[in-house]
């Protein structure tokens, strides 16, 4: 059984994947998402806050990913790239949620929506960027 900030990630990339794709504006996806089957399930504060909130933020966000990329974020997959902002983001705004937990989502994310080894290059990247976003975390992380 899947846990309901789970299905708020998935559903956030879904919508964010459709946001990348198309440019519709956050409010459409945001309805369609609601009619989605599951969405009862999710936790939708949550759901809410990393869609609107990657969207917003999306150049921030892009701009913090860049350096741990290798190549430009443009050329990352749509799924790749959705999944990297919603870490990111929760990277940023939920410093309840560990950096180790947020990493693992991503990468379940990436193996549910994405190609057979983006998720070993979403592991990598977010990696890089715990250590920029959360330094204090990942570095008692690497002493234990």
């Amino acid at each position: 059984m899947k846990s309901a900030r789970r299905r708020s990630r998935e559903l956030a990339t879904q919508g964010l994947y459709q946001w990348l794709l198309s440019g519709v504006p956050a409010s459409e996806i945001d309805a369609q998402l609601r009619g989605t089957q599951g969405f009862d399930k999710a936790d939708q504060e949550h759901l809410d806050a990393i869609l609107h909130g990657v969207i917003k933020e999306s150049d921030e966000l892009s701009g913090a990913l860049q350096p741990c990329l290798d190549r430009p974020i443009e050329q990352l997959s749509p799924v790749e790239r959705a999944v990297l902002l919603v870490a990111a983001f929760e990277f940023k705004h939920h410093l309840d949620v560990p950096y180790r937990v947020i990493i693992n989502e991503a990468v379940e994310l990436t193996k549910t929506f994405g190609g057979s080894d983006g998720y070993k290059y979403v592991n990598g990247v977010l990696d890089k960027l715990a250590i920029a976003l959360r330094p204090t975390e990942a570095q008692a992380r690497g002493r234990q």
